[in-house]
């Protein structure tokens, strides 16, 4: 942020001492919002290079900012403006002692930028601890994380870290849309994926390995279901404090692929409702809707929508249409599939951007069929032995 800080005029150069540079109008943070647009549009920016001694922008020089996956935007007013907080994936508010403050900004003032001590205290008193009672303590609302000790903490330090890490690791279409999750991949899982994707492979052994994957995508839905706090006594007379799982499910699948994940579902869900919707394909965006048995107070529950291949999206789209017409919530809506396409993800993404897509793995899009690839053929027919 100290890099967008305006330059002086002649008369505010006079008069320096006067100037207050904590405070939010000494930044031009229209260039800022500018630069960062373009950063996170994509587009490589040139950042102005502020001289703190002669108080101006060096006019003939810039810093060049190349595209990256992760843009760190530093300074301590940078949560004041809501355009700029609106820009943020992550806010973080370091929060440091004030001698160490004070401490640190008499170093740099003193070492980077040629002003003496008493000039340094005289500023703090006048502008600086103002300017964070006034602006910088109040914006520490906004912070979605806030680390005391500043750069000593370690611990929460690694935290961030770890957290970037695992954004990083996610398919860009998570990325995308924070509607879709992914699966975790493992050794386990990937050498599961390589079974039931050999079209060498016996049909008892493809419906094991389905099914265990299968498990994996029904728990990791599961896991993202609303919950409620709940508080039991343990056979020691012990107080265990946990929570209590969400009641009002149901499952749905779509016939007749989907009927292979009912198994699933009861296992993890015991005694759980499952309906019926069966859609009639033709070609790669024609769908007749044939059949459905619903439950009749879905519009209650929390719906888990099955079907293992996200091809096209078309007659996912159908199926959730369906439900929403009988008055299920959006975001009541969970659709757990094995694999998805890209072309699939979007479609579902853009027209019911409130479902929750889970699935075990992307693949790398649609041939001229519109036949998932590499995918794993005709589910239905692989699964129950009728190819």
């Amino acid at each position: 942020q100290d890099s967008f800080y305006r330059g002086l005029t002649e008369e505010e150069s006079e008069h320096v001492e006067e100037y207050n540079f904590d405070h939010p109008d000494a930044f031009d943070t229209d260039q800022l919002l500018e630069c960062m647009g373009k950063l996170k549009s994509g587009q490589s920016v040139n950042i102005p290079i502020y001289d703190f001694k002669n108080h101006r922008r060096c006019s003939e020089s810039f810093r060049k900012v190349n595209v990256s996956d992760v843009i760190i935007l530093e300074g301590i007013l940078v949560f004041h403006d809501q355009r700029v907080r609106d820009l943020m994936d992550m806010k973080i508010f370091v929060d440091t002692d004030a001698d160490i403050r004070l401490a640190r900004r008499i170093r740099r003032d003193t070492v980077e930028r040629g002003r003496d001590v008493l000039s340094v205290l005289e500023q703090y008193g006048r502008f600086v601890k103002p300017a964070f009672d006034d602006f910088i303590l109040p914006s520490k609302k906004y912070a979605d994380v806030i680390i005391p000790r500043g750069g000593d903490n370690h611990v929460a330090i690694d935290l961030i870290a770890q957290h970037i890490r695992t954004k990083l690791g996610q398919h860009d279409l998570c990325k995308l849309y924070p509607n879709v999750c992914v699966v975790q991949t493992t050794f386990q899982i990937r050498g599961m994926h390589t079974l039931i994707r050999d079209r060498d492979i016996t049909t008892p052994d493809f419906v094991f390995y389905s099914d265990r994957l299968i498990r994996l995508v029904v728990e990791h839905g599961l896991g993202n279901l609303p919950f409620t706090e709940k508080q039991v006594v343990t056979p020691t007379g012990s107080i265990y404090s946990g929570v209590d799982f969400c009641k009002k499910l149901c499952g749905v699948s779509i016939v007749r692929s989907g009927e292979s994940m009912e198994n699933a579902l009861r296992a993890c869900c015991k005694g759980i409702k499952i309906g019926k919707i069966l859609i009639h394909r033709v070609g790669d965006n024609g769908q007749q809707l044939i059949y459905n048995k619903l439950p009749s107070d879905i519009a209650e529950r929390h719906v888990l929508l099955m079907d293992p291949v996200l091809g096209t999206g078309n007659s996912a789209n159908q199926a959730i249409q369906l439900l929403r017409s009988t008055g299920v919530p959006e975001d009541h809506i969970m659709f757990l599939n094995l694999i998805s396409a890209p072309e699939g993800i979007h479609c579902v993404c853009k027209r019911f951007p409130d479902v929750k897509i889970v699935t075990s793995e992307i693949d790398a899009g649609l041939n001229q069929d519109y036949r998932v690839v590499p995918g794993l053929g005709e589910y239905g027919d692989r699964y129950f032995g009728t190819d």
